[in-house]
């Protein structure tokens, strides 16, 4: 089993020096959901929300999400982000808005963080968007999907 690599020495907290990897394109993409009701699943589907644009205002506080990464994990290097995307799908049979978030950049670290963030600030929104209606819902599923770049090669979920 590999050693976790935030530990120095003595057994605290450090931030892992990178200065001596190469720098290469990094992608990451990650997903999640929110499981919702049938009241808001129409109301967000039909633009409806007394609060505005929920998927509108969901893309760009989970873009914004990803350029914040490294002011709200504590080991998270601050990184050059080149790209950020984030596909919505509303899934009707399940009742839930599905989340895709991709995260691009070229440096020495890779961007999953950044993707897992733009995911996760991007329900939190959703949620937030549609609490007034819902106080019930779920943020299910956050998860890395693949990753490429870097030294330790590709990563894709099965």
């Amino acid at each position: 089993m590999a050693e976790f690599s935030h530990f120095n020495e003595s057994g605290r907290a450090r931030m892992v020096d990178v200065s001596g990897k190469s720098e290469t394109v990094r992608t990451a993409v990650a997903a999640g959901r929110v499981k919702v009701n049938a009241e808001t699943f129409a109301l967000i589907k039909s633009g409806g929300m007394k609060k505005g644009d929920v998927l509108g205002t969901a893309q760009i506080a989970g873009i914004m999400g990803a350029k914040r990464t490294p002011d709200i994990i504590p080991m998270c290097h601050p990184i050059m982000i080149s790209g950020v995307d984030i596909d919505f799908e509303l899934n009707e049979a399940e009742l839930a808005v599905e989340i895709t978030a991709t995260a691009k950049c070229t440096g020495v670290t890779g961007v999953e963080m950044e993707a897992l963030t733009a995911v996760s600030v991007a329900a939190l929104t959703v949620y937030d968007m549609c609490k007034a209606v819902q106080k019930d819902m779920e943020i299910t599923d956050i998860r890395l999907l693949k990753k490429s770049g870097g030294k330790s090669g590709d990563f894709v979920r099965e």
